[in-house]
């Protein structure tokens, strides 16, 4: 245990050592200092990642003591309370660990060539090793205290990464909003933990798990009156903290503005860092979602929100970025759905999946980006396969793997979800159903519309950006290929121990009455014959229909979306304008706040502060001595006649004193 101890050290230290060089000492080492030892940490964090893995898996195989959960050093000790920073290393951390470092480590790479003539290219390559450092402080954890600290952490990197380049007004507007965002999120978060070390006494997850089942009686008063079960309040004021940094409706806004940041930076937040910090958590705290179905509906009906109405959002973008942005959105929609009907093990199955096949669409885009001189209008591409070939083909395993197409991995993932909404007895399971279906035939049309509008079709390429097009460098074709591999092959090996077996141990809780999964499970007949039967399975054939229609719309008659518009004009504006969810914020919580700031400052600092107090005082001050001013005449018999009257005065008292 303690060599596995110090192997997760070193998993966590790596990229922070190589973060601190590269930022402290990015002047003397260099560009390529920089970038040697920042892909050289995670590097490290990765191969140890895979050995902490491999004893993780040999120690369970031999049936012994194969989870660590250690504490490294007290933090805080006060009476009972003891705060420390420590490593819960089971299952499910190790699955996260192999996922950040291995996709941390692909856009490390990438980011060679993608940043090669940006000035700040030392900056960025610290950053971004540093947002893998907080990640994986995050995923580690095994307290509310060390988790916060990496939940914070990948926040405020996040807020420097998107507003990287920060000469651009839209860059620093969405860092900006994404930081008061989630703000909003994590005010949730700290209510949750309060909650916990109310209830409990303790931050640490063992202590909080065992005890979780004493506490079901117990209710808080959220409002005067009202009494409210204790670990529903918990779970739900805890997924809050999770709705914003996994981007759930409302507090998704922020998420597609982040496309303003450079683009290994979007596949970074996008695939397998903060987005995925929400789900991971709810994974986490399986013990305490178990225990309040009414925290369960909430999840399962905000994530059905998300996965549908986002995924229609994509339908109406022409900036490539802005396409797979939306697609992530509708993604996390369908994760949180599985967490809502008990279904943790395919919740991170499809995180696994999405991670691998989303930064591979991400850096594909980038990989446009870089060979039409940084254009990122869908509008004034076309025809790309010719030039990039090894793009356009990448491009397409992700797309297939996104959509579900049969034997990629994501077809896996996401039929388990479909299968385990099926089975679910929640009340918010039949609108969850329908949710998660529809948005097979949403993702599968802006998913081929973006392929067709790229890849295929007549050329719409600038003739100058055209004269100079060609594939990317292997530096970037490399980490590409790299992706497209666990993209087709990850899914197959992993659904039947993952979602069937005993993968995940005691890391995740389901009760019997909750076990979503176990139906399909006495269905299973391993990979092959799980994916022959999903080209007979309702989301196959939705899949095709949004497919071919894109194929009709963008391909064969592409007067029809012109047309298809301007009918249903109305439809479009509201796509349009994102349900006006960030005019609502600008004009209702912004507005409203700039409003209520003016107000205080003309009422408070103005009229009371400057007016009353301060200038208030001077003005007294001025009164006073202009009235005093005049019994200073300069004249010797006025001064003689007050000595008089004051000689008179004193007398006076002595007298009437005596008397």
């Amino acid at each position: 245990m303690e060599k596995l101890t110090l192997l997760c050290l070193g998993v966590v230290l790596a990229p922070l050592a190589g973060a601190v060089i590269a930022g402290l000492g990015g002047r003397v080492i260099g560009r390529s200092g920089a970038h040697t030892v920042t892909i050289l940490g995670v590097a490290i964090s990765f191969v140890l990642s895979c050995y902490v893995f491999a004893a993780l898996m040999a120690g369970k195989a031999a049936g012994g003591e194969y989870v660590l959960n250690t504490d490294l050093y007290t933090w805080l000790h006060s009476g009972p309370l003891k705060v420390s920073v420590g490593f819960l290393i089971d299952e499910l951390t190790a699955t996260m660990m192999l996922v950040v470092t291995f996709v941390s480590l692909m856009v490390h790479v990438y980011t060679i060539g993608y940043m090669h003539d940006d000035p700040g290219y030392q900056r960025f390559f610290s950053y971004i090793s540093l947002f893998t450092f907080a990640m994986l402080m995050l995923v580690t954890a095994n307290n509310f205290l060390q988790l916060f600290f990496g939940w914070e952490g990948v926040g405020l990197v996040s807020y420097l990464l998107i507003g990287f380049w920060y000469q651009k007004p839209s860059a620093t507007f969405a860092n900006l909003k994404a930081f008061l965002v989630n703000r909003v999120g994590d005010l949730g978060m700290m209510l949750g933990i309060a909650a916990v070390l109310a209830l409990f006494g303790s931050l640490d997850f063992s202590t909080i798990f065992s005890r979780a089942p004493e506490i079901t009686g117990e209710t808080l008063q959220v409002l005067p009156g009202r009494e409210w079960p204790a670990l529903t309040v918990i779970c739900v004021l805890l997924f809050i903290g999770a709705m914003a940094k996994s981007a759930q409706v409302p507090l998704h806004v922020w998420l597609p503005d982040s496309m303003e940041g450079p683009t290994p930076i979007s596949a970074l937040i996008h695939a397998a860092t903060m987005v995925t910090a929400g789900i991971f958590l709810v994974a986490r705290m399986s013990p305490l979602f178990e225990l309040s179905e009414t925290a369960l509906n909430f999840v399962l009906f905000i994530g059905a929100v998300t996965a549908f109405f986002m995924g229609l959002l994509g339908l109406v973008q022409t900036d490539i970025k802005r396409v797979v942005a939306y697609s992530t959105l509708s993604q996390l929609g369908y994760m949180t759905v599985a967490l809502g009907v008990s279904a943790y093990s395919a919740a991170i199955f499809h995180l696994a999946t999405h991670a691998f096949l989303k930064a591979l669409l991400f850096l594909a885009a980038g990989s446009v980006i870089i060979g039409l001189h940084h254009e990122q209008d869908m509008r004034k591409m076309g025809g790309l396969w010719k030039h990039m070939p090894i793009t356009a083909l990448t491009a397409w395993i992700g797309t297939l793997a996104l959509v579900g197409f049969p034997g990629f991995s994501g077809f896996y993932s996401k039929d388990a979800i479909i299968e385990a909404v099926a089975s679910s007895t929640l009340p918010a399971a039949g609108f969850a159903h329908f949710a998660v279906l529809g948005g097979v035939f949403v993702t599968s049309l802006y998913s081929f519309r973006l392929l067709f509008l790229v890849f295929h079709g007549s050329s719409r390429v600038d003739h100058h950006a055209g004269e100079h097009l060609h594939e990317s460098p292997f530096v970037v074709t490399g980490p590409l290929l790299l992706l497209a591999v666990p993209s087709v092959l990850i899914g197959a090996p992993l659904i039947e121990p993952m979602l069937f077996g005993d993968y995940f141990g005691k890391a995740i809780v389901t009760l019997p009455q909750h076990a979503t999964l176990a139906e399909l499970g006495e269905h299973f007949h391993g990979a092959l014959a799980f994916a022959l039967h999903g080209f007979m399975a309702p989301p196959f054939l939705l899949m095709l229909g949004g497919a071919l229609t894109a194929a009709v719309f963008y391909l064969w008659c592409p007067t029809w979306p012109a047309r298809v518009q301007a009918r249903f004009s109305l439809l479009h504006r509201i796509l349009e304008r994102k349900y006006f969810f960030d005019d609502i914020n600008q004009t209702v919580f912004a507005g409203g706040l700039r409003g209520l700031g003016g107000l205080l400052w003309r009422v408070g600092d103005v009229a009371l502060i400057d007016g009353l107090a301060v200038n208030g005082t001077a003005r007294t001050v001025g009164r006073l001595a202009a009235v005093l001013r005049h019994m200073q005449t300069g004249y010797l018999y006025h001064y003689a006649f007050a000595m008089i009257i004051g000689l008179a005065a004193l007398l006076s008292l002595i007298w009437y004193v005596s008397f």
